[in-house]
């Protein structure tokens, strides 16, 4: 049996105490109950929401082969008889696990952080490298003080590549992960408005992400965002905790990974990058000009960590754009079809210009429209109203003519649209969410975004459930 973690391996990582004679080994770790298969760990970690140890009966009925849990939450277990590791602390030990994880790896490590952009940035890594050798990466967003550690303690011992996305909400929250991690090539996407209600300004926000210099390995490197109006304050950060090697991309002359020309489409592109003085044709199978400047980021990744070129960059014809963030629907109504953008998991106000871009070079059919339906950006503190003001800017440069918005902190917007633009408001998405499924028209593209605390992805799912998947014919409509 190929073994994640032999129990004798593990429990000597987590410093626990067994109780009832271990498996030999696990084939999977889980802390949702719901998600546990035959051969796992289940950890039961308490969250602030709910505490995994309420589920362990579950677990073990899905098939956990042993259960991690905390010292102070055993007597209310006394009836289970599944094997058990017992700790202290049940996060902490899948911590422990996690730097026991990193240090049995020969892996070549990348770890991802920025405001925007990391999560398709960490899918594009995934498939760039897999021609090269066996890659591990988080499912979903797994960025935080659990989804880090939880993917580390993942990581197959034979794994060649490592990609790891890492997020955060305030200043040293990067830090112990990166610590974790210990990459050796550490990308930021770029720095945007994002947490606003956390920070005094982008160059706090620069400042947090920047602790995922900390963790570089020696001789380790930095790959930044040249066009970023913030490069130089990264770049001193870098400097100050001994990062020698930095390297950058973007459409700045002086980047190492350069973008020299980009063709749009509406659903792909094609970038010429130059790469070490070559240039190299690459098909994205993704569209957006912010994805294409990311993939920059991944060539060169790639590059440092030695994988085959070629085969990096064939690989990302077959990118896809992930659920949430860009996914599209071609859905059946009437007689024609509906296009819908699914942009739903988050909202900044960088991110949501970027979204704009892609609903603009998406042309409708027939006499369908092009419809911005947008909620709240959270967390932007006291920027909130003048942010979600000045989003009617791209807007109208984007020559989109309807905007449909929810939300409290979408009013700003709805007051700074003009006359010219066909503006539908209502504080809340379940009422935007039923004047959506009842107002689209054939030929209509919809472009879905908001804060994921929102919700907007109920409207995703309202039209996906209201109209089919739309069957091409072969015949234009």
């Amino acid at each position: 049996m190929n073994w994640l973690w032999t129990s004798q391996a593990m429990n000597a990582a987590l410093g626990g105490r067994p109780i009832g004679t271990l498996p030999e080994g696990i084939t999977g770790i889980s802390i949702d109950s719901r998600s546990v298969v035959a051969g796992d760990a289940f950890f039961a970690i308490k969250g602030d929401r709910v505490d995994g140890h309420d589920y362990a009966s579950l677990a073990v009925a899905n098939g956990a082969s042993v259960i991690v849990v905390s010292e102070a939450k055993l007597p209310a277990l006394g009836r289970l008889t599944v094997p058990m590791i017992v700790v202290e602390d049940v996060l902490s030990a899948l911590g422990k696990l996690a730097v026991a994880s990193r240090e049995r790896s020969s892996a070549r490590i990348v770890a991802v952080t920025g405001s925007v952009g990391k999560t398709t940035t960490k899918e594009m890594l995934r498939q760039a490298l897999a021609p090269s050798g066996n890659v591990h990466a988080a499912v979903a967003s797994f960025n935080n003080h659990w989804g880090v550690p939880l993917t580390l303690a993942r990581m197959p011992a034979e794994t060649a590549f490592g990609v790891f996305e890492i997020g955060m909400n305030h200043a040293d929250e990067i830090r112990p992960l990166v610590k974790m991690v210990r990459p050796h090539v550490a990308i930021i996407t770029t720095i945007a408005a994002a947490h606003l209600g956390h920070f005094k300004d982008l160059e706090e926000i620069a400042a947090a992400k920047a602790e995922i210099f900390e963790g570089l390995e020696a001789g380790g490197t930095a790959i930044l965002n040249r066009d970023n109006k913030q490069f130089d304050v990264l770049e001193a950060q870098a400097h100050s905790v001994g990062v020698s090697h930095i390297c950058t991309f973007g459409q700045h002359a002086k980047a190492d990974f350069r973008l020299a020309d980009f063709e749009g489409g509406s659903e792909s592109s094609t970038i010429w990058a130059v790469l070490n003085g070559d240039t190299v044709e690459v098909h994205i199978g993704a569209p957006g000009r912010h994805i294409a400047e990311n993939a920059l980021a991944v060539l060169g990744a790639a590059l440092l960590v030695g994988a085959d070129m070629a085969g990096a960059v064939s690989a990302l014809a077959g990118i896809r754009a992930v659920k949430g963030r860009g996914e599209r629907h071609r859905l059946a109504i009437g007689e024609g079809h509906l296009t819908l953008i699914d942009e739903s998991y988050n909202a900044n106000p960088a991110s949501i210009r970027a979204a704009i871009a892609l609903l603009a070079a998406t042309t409708p059919h027939s006499s369908g429209r092009r419809i911005a339906i947008l909620g709240d950006m959270l967390e932007m503190g006291e920027f909130s109203q003048q942010v979600h003001e000045e989003l009617a800017g791209p807007i109208l440069a984007a020559g989109i003519t309807h905007v449909w918005l929810a939300g409290a902190e979408m009013a700003a917007l709805r007051d700074a649209l003009p006359d010219s633009v066909e503006v539908v408001y209502f504080p809340t998405t379940l009422e935007l969410g039923d004047f959506v499924v009842h107002s689209v028209v054939p030929g209509d593209v919809l472009m879905v975004k908001s804060s994921l605390g929102l919700g907007f992805g109920k409207i995703v799912a309202a039209l996906i459930d209201n109209y089919p998947p739309f069957a091409d014919t072969g015949h234009q409509l």
